[in-house]
């Protein structure tokens, strides 16, 4: 009895040990999940918009098209009610209403941070599975490019930019 007593107690160290690698485990598991997930409504966005020329108003929409682009929408598995933060084409106007606007991808809701990086990020809220290489018009890692220097003063005094001529001497 007492050599009982004494492998249960081993027994409940180790797995107090082994709890943080299990939680780990599961936690790296419902990453990958995650960025299947994702992109698996991210490529039936880019679908739906191949087929009708425009995004689709509506993540439903796109399990109504035949023949069918993606079986059912998946539910986002980092936060507890299962949505997916919507990414517009376009920003919401001065009500704030997202009735109808074209969706282009979508994103966790949870602002967790992940053991691994998904294109550079490692807050879920920041992975974004977007149809397209651009959100709001500006390609995905792209620079704005830099404004053009207009030549300064007005009138006769207006002197483009220019360096001094090469051939003078004095």
């Amino acid at each position: 009895m007492a050599l009982l007593l004494v492998f249960m107690v081993i027994m409940g160290i180790l797995l107090m040990k082994a709890q943080p690698y299990a939680i780990a485990q599961v936690q790296r598991e419902k990453e990958a999940e995650l960025i299947f997930r994702g992109e698996a409504i991210a490529r039936a966005i880019r679908v739906y918009q191949l087929r009708t020329g425009g995004y689709p108003p509506s993540l439903g929409s796109l399990t109504e098209l035949r023949p069918r682009i993606i079986r059912r929408v998946y539910e986002e598995p980092m936060s507890k009610d299962g949505e997916w933060r919507k990414i517009y084409q376009v920003q919401p106007g001065v009500t704030g209403s997202t009735a109808g606007l074209p969706i282009i991808g979508v994103a966790s809701t949870s602002d967790a941070q992940g053991y691994r990086k998904y294109k550079g990020r490692e807050l879920y809220s920041d992975w974004i599975f977007s149809a397209t290489d651009t959100v709001l018009g500006m390609p995905q890692g792209a620079q704005v490019p830099p404004v053009p220097q207009l030549p300064t003063g007005t009138g006769k005094d207006a002197q483009p930019p220019s360096s001094p001529p090469a051939g003078d001497k004095k």
